[in-house]
């Protein structure tokens, strides 16, 4: 038989495969210890490393959008949204809080670019762990594990706080609001950017839209989005809440992330082989949730909100 022929009915049979596991498993949220528990597996078989690098946020491609090389764009994410915020503005040796750090991609560039002194925290060992092998000696970054909604940290002892793509886990959205405002000091930065959902004033949803919904919860972790206007409600309503509040759309702006997502499997074969068949079946297994949220986003379900409050 043709070797085409063979590698058709391969990944034919692992397509099929993955779409079995993803319609029969989820990764419904049911406590803070799931979402730990979804990140240590994804910390741990360094699927998501291998493919998208040190950062799991999406990408950043301008205004208008133009192509980029996917890891490229993740980092100008980053400096994008320092220079959104404002957190561009603060002096060397600013204390900054990152909120759901991750495997400490973005720590690092705050830390190296704009030399912040950066405590990164998430709620996942096996993310802190990652985030410390990969940082190196010297720079000033540390990560501890400690969630978001019950910070150990005292009040206003951050210069700057940021987060990015971390609300979608909280199930208490003006606690999460509360909790990173407390820990920022007067006239301080924040700095936020969240996959939202479109808010119910703007349009009931419809049966698909609620079907997606559902997926785009229940595949990972998610208890509940926000919409862009909500969580600025929740920050303005805030008892730490001093100075102003504002909020921008950049949907268009990071919406070819999504097929980079996929496509990075594609360029980066020997990435997803490498790790074995089991990394092969679980890269698979992320595509039907990945197309969805790429649906979502560009027909305007989900909204893609950055925020930031300054004096």
């Amino acid at each position: 038989m043709d070797l085409w022929v063979w590698i058709l009915i391969l990944a034919g049979t692992t397509l099929t495969s993955a779409v079995v596991i993803w319609t029969q498993r989820d990764r419904r949220y049911k406590s803070s210890a799931s979402v730990a528990s979804a990140y240590d597996a994804w910390t741990n078989d360094q699927l998501l490393e291998r493919l998208w690098g040190e950062h799991v946020h999406l990408g950043y491609y301008g205004k208008p959008p133009s192509t980029r090389d996917f890891r490229a764009a993740k980092q100008d994410f980053v400096h994008e949204l320092v220079q959104w915020s404002g957190l561009a503005q603060l002096p060397r040796g600013s204390r900054v809080l990152d909120v759901g750090c991750g495997i400490g991609g973005s720590a690092r560039i705050l830390a190296r670019d704009y030399n912040f002194d950066v405590l990164g925290i998430t709620i996942s060992p096996a993310q802190v762990k990652r985030a410390s092998q990969l940082t190196p000696e010297g720079m000033t970054c540390q990560f501890e594990v400690m969630d978001a909604l019950d910070l150990k940290l005292a009040n206003g002892s951050f210069d700057a706080v940021w987060s990015v793509e971390a609300g979608p886990h909280m199930p208490d959205k003006q606690r999460y609001a509360d909790e990173l405002l407390r820990v920022l000091r007067p006239k301080g930065v924040l700095a936020v950017a969240d996959w939202n959902r479109r808010d119910y004033e703007d349009g009931e949803m419809t049966s698909l839209e609620r079907w997606v919904m559902r997926q785009l919860l229940d595949q990972w972790a998610h208890p509940e989005f926000a919409s862009i206007k909500g969580f600025r409600r929740n920050l303005l309503h805030s008892p730490f809440a001093c100075g102003t509040v504002e909020s921008d759309d950049w949907t268009r702006s990071i919406l070819p992330s999504w097929n980079d997502s996929i496509l990075e499997g594609f360029r980066r074969p020997g990435a997803v082989l490498g790790l074995g068949p089991a990394a092969v079946v679980k890269g698979f297994r992320e595509i039907p949730t990945i197309l969805l949220m790429r649906w979502a986003f560009a027909h305007g379900l989900m909204q893609f909100g950055v925020f930031r409050s300054r004096d």
